[in-house]
């Protein structure tokens, strides 16, 4: 039986909860995620975990903070005046703003705090600093990208 390994495409559905059982994602009653192993598409401790695995497996993980989406960082929670934001511009606490960078990237920012005075952004993945846990079942296995490519934003030939 083929097990799973890197250059593969998979597809894997899954569910995924914080240490205190609440459900962060899941792919039910959707469609698999599909990724290609080895290729940064998903957080390596995912991708090592679907590794070796055969088709119609199921498995249960934990993946610590540092290998998931790594500690919350201070540094990245900032805040502004009330006068730095557009006008007719009503932040509510734990919004999700998309920002755009002085290079044109977009980064997401949540809404931490607000009052009269100032809003606080916190630029750190709203996963930073937790322990993510996976009930996975491998779906499918092929050394062949999907129809239509593999998805990903990556300049690779699939």
């Amino acid at each position: 039986m083929k097990k799973a390994e890197k250059g593969d495409f998979v597809k894997v559905h899954y569910t995924g909860k914080l240490d205190d059982g609440q459900v962060f994602d899941s792919s039910e009653g959707g469609q698999p995620l599909e990724f290609q192993l080895g290729s940064g598409q998903v957080i390596p401790g995912f991708e090592d975990a679907i590794t070796g695995m055969a088709v119609s497996e199921k498995k249960s993980f934990r993946i610590p903070a540092e290998e998931a989406y790594g500690e919350r960082d201070e540094r990245l929670t900032q805040s502004f005046a009330r006068s730095e934001l557009p006008p007719n511009f009503e932040p509510q606490l734990g919004q999700v703003l998309s920002l755009t960078t002085q290079d044109n990237q977009t980064v997401y920012a949540t809404v931490a705090e607000v009052n009269e005075e100032s809003i606080t952004l916190d630029l750190n993945h709203f996963l930073a600093g937790k322990a993510l846990n996976f009930d996975v079942e491998l779906v499918e296995i092929s050394e062949k990208p999907p129809e239509g490519g593999c998805g990903c934003d990556c300049s690779c030939s699939c």
